[in-house]
Protein backbone atom coordinates (compact mmCIF):
# COMPACT_ATOMS: atom_id res chain seq x y z
CA UNK A 1 0.00 0.00 0.00
CA UNK A 2 1.33 3.78 -0.90
CA UNK A 3 2.73 4.85 2.16
CA UNK A 4 0.63 8.63 1.50
CA UNK A 5 -2.56 6.62 1.59
CA UNK A 6 -1.40 4.53 4.83
CA UNK A 7 -0.53 7.78 6.49
CA UNK A 8 -3.64 9.41 5.45
CA UNK A 9 -5.54 6.63 6.71
CA UNK A 10 -3.19 6.53 10.17
CA UNK A 11 -3.71 9.86 11.00
CA UNK A 12 -7.91 9.91 9.89
CA UNK A 13 -8.78 6.92 11.95
CA UNK A 14 -6.53 9.28 14.87
CA UNK A 15 -9.21 12.11 13.84
CA UNK A 16 -12.09 10.09 13.59
CA UNK A 17 -11.53 8.55 16.98
CA UNK A 18 -10.75 12.00 19.12
CA UNK A 19 -14.02 13.79 17.51
CA UNK A 20 -15.86 10.42 18.62
CA UNK A 21 -14.50 10.99 22.23
CA UNK A 22 -12.42 8.47 23.10
CA UNK A 23 -9.92 9.47 25.55
CA UNK A 24 -6.62 10.48 24.09
CA UNK A 25 -4.36 8.15 25.18
CA UNK A 26 -6.47 4.72 24.42
CA UNK A 27 -6.84 6.21 20.79
CA UNK A 28 -2.81 6.90 19.83
CA UNK A 29 -1.81 4.05 21.65
CA UNK A 30 -4.71 1.74 20.31
CA UNK A 31 -4.15 2.59 16.68
CA UNK A 32 -0.95 2.94 16.75
CA UNK A 33 -0.62 -1.07 17.90
CA UNK A 34 -2.88 -1.94 15.77
CA UNK A 35 -1.30 -0.76 12.59
CA UNK A 36 2.20 -2.07 13.91
CA UNK A 37 0.76 -5.21 13.85
CA UNK A 38 -0.68 -5.28 10.09
CA UNK A 39 2.98 -3.57 9.08
CA UNK A 40 5.16 -5.89 11.49
CA UNK A 41 3.45 -8.32 12.99
CA UNK A 42 3.76 -9.30 16.64
CA UNK A 43 7.38 -8.08 16.74
CA UNK A 44 6.05 -4.34 16.48
CA UNK A 45 4.68 -5.08 20.51
CA UNK A 46 8.06 -6.19 21.43
CA UNK A 47 9.30 -3.03 19.97
CA UNK A 48 7.23 -0.61 21.76
CA UNK A 49 7.49 -2.54 25.11
CA UNK A 50 11.50 -2.43 24.64
CA UNK A 51 11.21 1.28 24.50
CA UNK A 52 8.88 1.52 27.14
CA UNK A 53 10.95 -0.25 30.01
CA UNK A 54 13.78 2.29 28.51
CA UNK A 55 11.48 4.93 29.87
CA UNK A 56 10.29 3.21 32.96
CA UNK A 57 14.55 2.83 33.85
CA UNK A 58 15.36 7.05 32.89
CA UNK A 59 16.28 8.64 35.94
CA UNK A 60 14.92 11.92 34.49
CA UNK A 61 11.31 10.30 34.47
CA UNK A 62 11.31 10.50 38.31
CA UNK A 63 11.50 14.45 38.49
CA UNK A 64 7.98 14.37 37.22
CA UNK A 65 6.33 13.02 40.25
CA UNK A 66 8.36 14.95 42.75
CA UNK A 67 7.61 18.16 40.87
CA UNK A 68 3.81 17.44 41.00
CA UNK A 69 4.17 16.73 44.74
CA UNK A 70 6.02 20.09 45.46
CA UNK A 71 3.20 21.72 43.68
CA UNK A 72 0.53 20.03 45.64
CA UNK A 73 2.14 20.67 48.79
CA UNK A 74 2.59 24.07 47.25
CA UNK A 75 -0.91 25.14 46.59
CA UNK A 76 -1.79 23.99 50.26
CA UNK A 77 0.97 25.36 52.18
CA UNK A 78 -0.25 29.43 52.67
CA UNK A 79 2.64 30.66 50.68
CA UNK A 80 0.44 32.25 48.17
CA UNK A 81 -1.64 34.21 51.02
CA UNK A 82 1.23 35.69 52.45
CA UNK A 83 2.86 36.84 48.67
CA UNK A 84 -0.84 38.05 47.85
CA UNK A 85 -0.91 39.98 51.28
CA UNK A 86 2.68 42.00 50.17
CA UNK A 87 2.20 42.82 46.66
CA UNK A 88 -1.70 44.12 48.15
CA UNK A 89 0.53 46.26 50.37
CA UNK A 90 3.09 47.28 47.76
CA UNK A 91 1.21 47.76 44.80
CA UNK A 92 -2.51 48.65 45.79
CA UNK A 93 -2.29 52.10 45.48
CA UNK A 94 -1.39 51.99 41.82
CA UNK A 95 -3.83 51.78 39.01
CA UNK A 96 -3.90 48.20 37.78
CA UNK A 97 -1.85 47.65 40.43
CA UNK A 98 -3.49 44.56 41.93
CA UNK A 99 -3.36 42.50 38.69
CA UNK A 100 0.10 43.58 38.49
CA UNK A 101 1.08 42.11 41.58
CA UNK A 102 -1.19 39.13 40.98
CA UNK A 103 0.29 38.21 37.49
CA UNK A 104 3.81 38.71 39.64
CA UNK A 105 2.62 35.93 42.48
CA UNK A 106 2.27 33.67 39.40
CA UNK A 107 5.73 33.73 38.09
CA UNK A 108 6.94 33.59 41.85
CA UNK A 109 4.60 30.83 41.78
CA UNK A 110 5.54 28.89 38.72
CA UNK A 111 9.08 29.34 39.12
CA UNK A 112 8.42 26.82 43.38
CA UNK A 113 5.97 24.52 40.75
CA UNK A 114 6.31 22.43 37.56
CA UNK A 115 2.45 22.64 37.02
CA UNK A 116 -0.13 24.84 35.62
CA UNK A 117 -3.19 24.72 37.31
CA UNK A 118 -1.87 25.36 40.96
CA UNK A 119 -1.08 28.87 40.50
CA UNK A 120 -4.89 29.23 38.56
CA UNK A 121 -6.87 27.67 41.23
CA UNK A 122 -4.82 29.26 43.98
CA UNK A 123 -5.13 32.90 42.68
CA UNK A 124 -8.51 32.19 41.61
CA UNK A 125 -9.42 31.53 45.07
CA UNK A 126 -7.54 34.47 47.00
CA UNK A 127 -6.99 37.54 44.03
CA UNK A 128 -10.18 37.37 42.27
CA UNK A 129 -12.51 38.12 44.79
CA UNK A 130 -10.13 40.70 46.28
CA UNK A 131 -9.97 42.76 43.27
CA UNK A 132 -13.55 42.27 42.32
CA UNK A 133 -14.71 43.69 45.45
CA UNK A 134 -12.09 46.94 44.60
CA UNK A 135 -13.41 47.79 41.42
CA UNK A 136 -11.59 45.73 38.93
CA UNK A 137 -13.09 44.94 35.94
CA UNK A 138 -13.78 40.76 35.72
CA UNK A 139 -12.44 40.23 32.17
CA UNK A 140 -9.14 41.96 32.92
CA UNK A 141 -8.60 40.19 36.69
CA UNK A 142 -9.74 36.61 35.49
CA UNK A 143 -7.44 37.29 31.87
CA UNK A 144 -4.54 37.88 33.97
CA UNK A 145 -4.90 34.88 36.15
CA UNK A 146 -5.28 32.53 33.20
CA UNK A 147 -2.37 34.21 31.61
CA UNK A 148 -0.09 34.08 34.87
CA UNK A 149 -1.36 30.73 35.40
CA UNK A 150 0.07 29.13 32.62
CA UNK A 151 3.70 30.47 32.85
CA UNK A 152 3.79 27.18 35.46
CA UNK A 153 5.02 25.20 32.11
CA UNK A 154 7.27 27.52 30.84
CA UNK A 155 9.23 29.21 34.03
CA UNK A 156 11.52 26.27 35.55
CA UNK A 157 10.88 23.57 36.80
CA UNK A 158 8.27 22.82 34.28
CA UNK A 159 6.90 19.03 34.32
CA UNK A 160 5.82 19.39 30.58
CA UNK A 161 9.37 20.51 29.97
CA UNK A 162 10.77 17.54 31.08
CA UNK A 163 8.18 15.48 29.20
CA UNK A 164 9.45 17.37 25.82
CA UNK A 165 12.78 16.59 27.06
CA UNK A 166 12.55 13.05 27.39
CA UNK A 167 10.89 12.82 23.95
CA UNK A 168 13.48 15.08 21.96
CA UNK A 169 16.26 13.90 23.94
CA UNK A 170 17.99 17.49 24.49
CA UNK A 171 19.38 18.96 28.25
CA UNK A 172 16.49 18.99 31.13
CA UNK A 173 18.76 21.36 32.71
CA UNK A 174 19.54 23.66 29.71
CA UNK A 175 15.58 23.51 28.89
CA UNK A 176 14.75 24.59 32.15
CA UNK A 177 17.44 27.46 31.74
CA UNK A 178 15.69 28.67 28.25
CA UNK A 179 12.45 29.40 30.15
CA UNK A 180 13.86 32.16 32.13
CA UNK A 181 14.02 34.66 29.95
CA UNK A 182 10.49 34.26 27.90
CA UNK A 183 9.19 33.63 31.19
CA UNK A 184 10.62 37.35 32.27
CA UNK A 185 9.35 38.79 29.07
CA UNK A 186 6.02 37.43 28.89
CA UNK A 187 5.82 39.09 32.85
CA UNK A 188 6.78 42.43 31.16
CA UNK A 189 4.55 42.31 28.51
CA UNK A 190 1.85 41.20 30.43
CA UNK A 191 2.34 44.18 32.90
CA UNK A 192 3.00 46.69 30.56
CA UNK A 193 -1.17 45.71 28.21
CA UNK A 194 -2.35 46.05 32.38
CA UNK A 195 -0.61 49.50 33.20
CA UNK A 196 -1.45 50.92 30.00
CA UNK A 197 -5.26 50.13 29.87
CA UNK A 198 -5.37 50.47 33.60
CA UNK A 199 -4.37 54.65 32.53
CA UNK A 200 -6.11 54.70 29.70
CA UNK A 201 -9.15 53.53 31.14
CA UNK A 202 -8.84 54.20 34.96
CA UNK A 203 -12.24 52.65 35.90
CA UNK A 204 -11.53 49.33 35.13
CA UNK A 205 -8.52 48.51 37.45
CA UNK A 206 -8.73 51.61 40.36
CA UNK A 207 -5.72 52.30 42.79
CA UNK A 208 -6.98 51.29 46.61
CA UNK A 209 -8.10 54.95 48.26
CA UNK A 210 -5.67 56.16 50.30
CA UNK A 211 -7.50 55.04 54.18
CA UNK A 212 -6.93 51.53 52.72
CA UNK A 213 -3.00 52.09 51.85
CA UNK A 214 -0.34 50.59 54.43
CA UNK A 215 2.69 52.59 55.61
CA UNK A 216 6.05 51.76 55.09
CA UNK A 217 6.29 49.47 58.74
CA UNK A 218 3.65 47.55 56.97
CA UNK A 219 5.35 47.39 53.81
CA UNK A 220 8.54 46.42 55.11
CA UNK A 221 6.76 43.56 57.33
CA UNK A 222 5.23 42.08 54.53
CA UNK A 223 8.96 41.65 52.94
CA UNK A 224 8.76 38.78 55.04
CA UNK A 225 6.61 36.85 52.94
CA UNK A 226 9.23 36.09 49.82
CA UNK A 227 11.92 34.62 52.27
CA UNK A 228 9.83 31.04 51.74
CA UNK A 229 9.74 31.83 48.00
CA UNK A 230 13.11 32.69 47.26
CA UNK A 231 14.30 29.61 49.71
CA UNK A 232 12.35 27.03 47.72
CA UNK A 233 13.49 28.66 44.42
CA UNK A 234 17.21 28.70 45.40
CA UNK A 235 17.07 25.16 46.32
CA UNK A 236 15.21 23.67 42.96
CA UNK A 237 16.69 26.00 40.81
CA UNK A 238 20.28 27.04 42.19
CA UNK A 239 20.99 23.60 42.72
CA UNK A 240 20.39 22.67 38.84
CA UNK A 241 22.40 26.11 37.88
CA UNK A 242 24.91 25.81 39.79
CA UNK A 243 25.89 22.53 39.01
CA UNK A 244 25.08 20.82 42.19
CA UNK A 245 22.15 18.32 41.59
CA UNK A 246 20.68 17.19 38.41
CA UNK A 247 17.19 18.24 37.47
CA UNK A 248 16.11 14.47 39.22
CA UNK A 249 17.61 15.39 41.92
CA UNK A 250 16.79 19.33 42.46
CA UNK A 251 12.82 17.60 42.63
CA UNK A 252 13.53 16.11 45.35
CA UNK A 253 14.81 19.52 47.36
CA UNK A 254 11.79 21.23 45.84
CA UNK A 255 9.91 18.68 47.73
CA UNK A 256 11.68 19.35 51.05
CA UNK A 257 11.22 23.27 50.86
CA UNK A 258 7.65 22.61 50.18
CA UNK A 259 7.27 20.92 53.55
CA UNK A 260 9.23 23.11 55.17
CA UNK A 261 6.87 25.86 54.08
CA UNK A 262 3.89 24.20 55.01
CA UNK A 263 5.53 23.67 58.34
CA UNK A 264 6.24 26.97 58.78
CA UNK A 265 2.55 28.08 57.94
CA UNK A 266 1.20 25.14 60.33
CA UNK A 267 -0.63 23.55 57.21
CA UNK A 268 1.62 20.82 57.30
CA UNK A 269 -0.38 17.11 58.52
CA UNK A 270 -1.21 13.91 57.78
CA UNK A 271 -4.41 14.63 55.79
CA UNK A 272 -2.59 17.19 53.23
CA UNK A 273 0.57 14.81 52.67
CA UNK A 274 -1.99 11.90 51.58
CA UNK A 275 -4.53 14.23 49.57
CA UNK A 276 -0.84 15.62 47.84
CA UNK A 277 0.56 12.27 47.32
CA UNK A 278 -3.47 10.74 46.04
CA UNK A 279 -3.26 13.81 43.24
CA UNK A 280 0.16 13.35 42.56
CA UNK A 281 -0.48 9.48 42.13
CA UNK A 282 -3.42 10.05 39.66
CA UNK A 283 -0.74 12.44 37.64
CA UNK A 284 1.96 9.97 37.68
CA UNK A 285 0.01 7.18 36.64
CA UNK A 286 -1.85 9.30 33.73
CA UNK A 287 1.84 10.48 32.67
CA UNK A 288 2.90 6.52 32.39
CA UNK A 289 0.07 5.43 30.16
CA UNK A 290 1.17 8.62 28.25
CA UNK A 291 4.37 7.65 27.35
CA UNK A 292 2.98 4.02 26.44
CA UNK A 293 1.02 5.69 23.99
CA UNK A 294 3.89 7.97 22.90
CA UNK A 295 6.25 5.19 22.24
CA UNK A 296 3.52 2.93 20.48
CA UNK A 297 2.75 6.18 18.22
CA UNK A 298 6.19 7.11 17.55
CA UNK A 299 6.77 3.64 16.19
CA UNK A 300 3.68 3.37 13.79
CA UNK A 301 4.92 6.61 12.96
CA UNK A 302 8.91 5.62 11.92
CA UNK A 303 7.43 2.25 10.58
CA UNK A 304 4.56 2.92 8.41
CA UNK A 305 7.26 5.67 6.80
CA UNK A 306 4.86 8.42 7.40
CA UNK A 307 7.92 10.42 8.86
CA UNK A 308 9.24 10.88 5.50
CA UNK A 309 5.88 11.36 3.56
CA UNK A 310 5.11 14.48 6.15
CA UNK A 311 8.63 15.90 6.49
CA UNK A 312 9.03 16.68 2.34
CA UNK A 313 5.49 18.09 2.80
CA UNK A 314 6.65 20.30 5.59
CA UNK A 315 9.12 21.24 3.39
CA UNK A 316 7.27 22.62 0.60
CA UNK A 317 5.54 25.10 2.46
CA UNK A 318 6.26 28.52 1.19
CA UNK A 319 8.41 31.07 2.69
CA UNK A 320 10.89 28.91 3.71
CA UNK A 321 12.07 28.17 7.03
CA UNK A 322 9.85 31.03 8.14
CA UNK A 323 7.02 29.61 6.20
CA UNK A 324 7.04 26.23 8.05
CA UNK A 325 7.90 27.94 11.60
CA UNK A 326 4.57 30.03 11.10
CA UNK A 327 2.90 27.09 9.90
CA UNK A 328 4.40 25.25 12.58
CA UNK A 329 3.02 27.67 15.67
CA UNK A 330 -0.60 27.62 13.94
CA UNK A 331 -0.83 24.25 13.97
CA UNK A 332 0.05 24.16 17.75
CA UNK A 333 -2.28 27.07 18.19
CA UNK A 334 -5.55 25.63 16.85
CA UNK A 335 -4.59 22.14 18.56
CA UNK A 336 -4.18 24.06 21.68
CA UNK A 337 -8.05 24.58 21.14
CA UNK A 338 -9.22 21.32 21.53
CA UNK A 339 -6.76 18.82 22.86
CA UNK A 340 -4.36 18.79 25.93
CA UNK A 341 -0.89 19.75 25.54
CA UNK A 342 0.76 16.48 26.27
CA UNK A 343 -1.46 14.93 23.59
CA UNK A 344 -0.35 17.50 21.13
CA UNK A 345 3.38 17.38 22.03
CA UNK A 346 2.94 13.76 21.28
CA UNK A 347 0.94 14.02 17.97
CA UNK A 348 3.26 16.74 16.41
CA UNK A 349 6.83 16.00 17.49
CA UNK A 350 7.87 13.57 15.51
CA UNK A 351 6.35 15.14 12.40
CA UNK A 352 8.22 18.56 13.62
CA UNK A 353 12.00 17.81 15.07
CA UNK A 354 13.10 16.63 11.68
CA UNK A 355 11.75 19.86 10.05
CA UNK A 356 13.62 21.16 12.97
CA UNK A 357 16.91 19.47 12.39
CA UNK A 358 16.55 20.05 8.85
CA UNK A 359 16.68 24.00 9.13
CA UNK A 360 19.45 23.81 11.48
CA UNK A 361 17.49 25.39 14.15
CA UNK A 362 18.27 24.52 17.96
CA UNK A 363 16.11 22.18 19.33
CA UNK A 364 16.17 24.31 22.93
CA UNK A 365 15.09 27.31 20.88
CA UNK A 366 12.37 25.49 19.29
CA UNK A 367 11.23 23.64 22.35
CA UNK A 368 10.57 27.32 24.22
CA UNK A 369 8.24 28.51 21.91
CA UNK A 370 6.02 24.86 21.56
CA UNK A 371 5.98 25.29 25.18
CA UNK A 372 4.60 28.85 25.05
CA UNK A 373 2.21 27.89 22.39
CA UNK A 374 1.09 25.16 24.58
CA UNK A 375 0.76 27.51 27.67
CA UNK A 376 -1.68 29.91 25.29
CA UNK A 377 -3.82 26.07 24.94
CA UNK A 378 -4.24 25.87 28.60
CA UNK A 379 -6.11 29.69 28.34
CA UNK A 380 -7.77 29.10 24.87
CA UNK A 381 -11.33 28.14 24.56
CA UNK A 382 -13.03 25.60 24.08
CA UNK A 383 -11.15 23.48 26.24
CA UNK A 384 -8.11 25.10 27.74
CA UNK A 385 -7.48 23.68 31.16
CA UNK A 386 -6.98 27.23 32.71
CA UNK A 387 -10.41 28.34 31.86
CA UNK A 388 -12.39 25.26 33.73
CA UNK A 389 -9.71 25.93 36.97
CA UNK A 390 -11.18 29.11 36.90
CA UNK A 391 -14.94 28.92 36.32
CA UNK A 392 -14.58 26.23 39.70
CA UNK A 393 -13.24 28.86 41.68
CA UNK A 394 -14.89 31.92 40.19
CA UNK A 395 -17.55 34.08 42.42
CA UNK A 396 -20.98 33.46 40.52
CA UNK A 397 -21.00 36.74 39.07
CA UNK A 398 -17.92 35.68 36.85
CA UNK A 399 -19.84 33.61 33.51
CA UNK A 400 -17.88 31.34 31.35
CA UNK A 401 -18.62 34.37 28.35
CA UNK A 402 -16.71 36.18 30.45
CA UNK A 403 -13.62 34.26 31.08
CA UNK A 404 -13.65 33.22 27.15
CA UNK A 405 -13.80 36.35 26.42
CA UNK A 406 -11.17 37.73 29.43
CA UNK A 407 -8.42 35.32 27.14
CA UNK A 408 -8.13 37.30 23.97
CA UNK A 409 -5.73 40.16 24.46
CA UNK A 410 -3.76 38.29 26.84
CA UNK A 411 -3.32 35.60 23.68
CA UNK A 412 -2.21 38.46 22.07
CA UNK A 413 0.31 39.85 24.08
CA UNK A 414 1.90 36.17 24.57
CA UNK A 415 1.89 36.18 20.49
CA UNK A 416 3.70 38.97 20.54
CA UNK A 417 6.50 37.65 23.01
CA UNK A 418 6.54 34.38 20.71
CA UNK A 419 7.25 36.77 17.84
CA UNK A 420 10.66 38.59 19.79
CA UNK A 421 11.54 35.21 20.71
CA UNK A 422 11.86 34.44 17.10
CA UNK A 423 13.22 37.72 15.76
CA UNK A 424 15.59 37.74 18.82
CA UNK A 425 16.70 33.97 19.85
CA UNK A 426 19.03 35.18 22.26
CA UNK A 427 16.27 35.88 24.58
CA UNK A 428 15.76 32.21 24.92
CA UNK A 429 19.20 30.88 24.69
CA UNK A 430 21.32 33.34 26.75
CA UNK A 431 20.91 31.46 29.89
CA UNK A 432 21.69 27.86 28.82
CA UNK A 433 24.50 29.38 27.53
CA UNK A 434 25.17 31.30 30.47
CA UNK A 435 24.68 28.45 32.89
CA UNK A 436 25.84 25.43 30.31
CA UNK A 437 28.31 27.02 27.90
CA UNK A 438 27.65 27.21 24.09
CA UNK A 439 24.94 24.73 22.69
CA UNK A 440 26.38 21.96 20.63
CA UNK A 441 23.24 20.27 18.88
Amino acid sequence: MPVELVTILFFGCLLVFLFLGVPLVFTLGGISVIFLYFSMGPVGFYIVASKFWDSMTSFTLIAIPMYVYMAMLLEKSGVAQNLYRMMHVWFGGFRGGLAIGTVAICAIFAAMSGISGAAVVTMGTIALPQMLKRGYDKRLAVGAINCGGGWGILIPPSVLMVLYAMLTEVSVGRLFASGIGPGILLFVLVSIYIGVRAWLQPSIAPALPPEEREGWGAKIESLKAVFLPLFIVFLVLGAIFGGFATPTEAAALGVFGALIASAVHRKLSMAVLTDAGIQTLRLTAMIMWILFAAHAFSTAYTTLGANSFIDDLMLLIPGGEYGALAFMMLVLFILGMVLDPVGIMLITLPAFLPVVSAYGWDPIWFGVMFIIMMEIGYMTPPFGFNLFYLKGVAPPEVTMHDIYVSVVPYVLVTLVGVLLIIIFPQIALYFPTLFFGESRF
